[in-house]
């Protein structure tokens, strides 16, 4: 016998992904004339559902406005507000704001990361590595200004670089190895500075995941999980904890973000 909380997690990771192959769905013409009412009918289903859901946190949880403030609380809003909102704009009139408001529902997807806790571990992992990413975009950042600056010069207008930020433009694409093409060196030394920036690119991409597995496997080695407090939502627990060292809640068992 499963548990009642792990098939009440797993019905709404269901619930979640195919909340979102709706509104894919819908923005395909061909199917949303075909089969629209039935989608209106399944969109408000969910958005019941995920009603229900924020409603039952808010009463579940012991400070409710610090949940209603928190990133899930505000992906649970994000998920029902758009279809409340559509009532407001009936007609054909506001068909634009309607479909601006719906596309909203794709916020939707986050509430995966809810109810998986590898997804929390990671961004744990990111959030600690976060001092060091910064100082890695930054440096990527001086690279695409200085090249930038430089094939500017060397290319100049007639070449299509026109200015600097087009020509930090061309840098960007080249860095990480997209090559659009539709800015092109055709001097030597444009082409050569091209080539470098080129193989600089396959050591930069490597960089970030680096800096994040390492801090995945310190995490490992703390013997840090992603343990969620069902109070203040925060993640970063000791295997061990019994208590949220953030809020002071009980920390049990079965409301481990890892439990499957």
């Amino acid at each position: 016998m499963f548990p009642a909380r792990s098939v009440a997690v797993a019905v709404m990771l269901w619930v979640a992904l195919l909340s979102v192959l709706v509104v894919m769905l819908e923005s395909v013409d061909s199917v949303r004339e075909r089969y629209g009412t039935a989608l209106w009918l399944v969109e408000w289903g969910f958005t019941f559902l995920f009603t229900l859901e924020y409603i039952l946190r808010l009463a579940s949880v012991r400070h409710p406005l610090n949940y209603a403030k928190s990133f899930y609380g505000v992906v649970d809003v994000l998920a029902v507000l758009p279809t409340y909102l559509s009532l407001l704009f009936p007609g054909a009139q506001a068909l634009i704001v309607v479909r601006a408001l719906r596309l909203l529902r794709v916020f939707r997807v986050f509430k995966l990361t809810r109810y998986t806790g590898e997804v929390s571990y990671l961004a744990q992992a990111m959030n600690a590595s976060r001092r060091k990413i910064t100082v890695f975009v930054f440096s990527v950042s001086m690279i695409v200004l200085i090249v930038g600056s430089l094939m500017y010069l060397i290319e100049g207008p007639e070449n299509g670089f026109t200015s600097i930020p087009i020509s930090c433009y061309w840098s960007i694409v080249t860095l990480t190895t997209v090559g659009y093409g539709d800015i092109t060196p055709q001097t030597v030394i444009g082409r050569f500075l091209a080539s470098v920036l080129m193989l600089t690119g396959y050591g930069i991409i490597a960089v970030p995941t680096g800096i994040v597995t390492a801090e995945l496997v310190a995490q490992e080695r703390r013997g840090i999980k992603a343990r969620k407090c069902p109070s203040c939502q925060q993640i970063d627990h000791d295997t061990d904890a019994v208590f949220c060292k953030h809020c002071a809640a009980a920390l049990t068992s079965g409301n481990e973000s890892t439990s499957t």
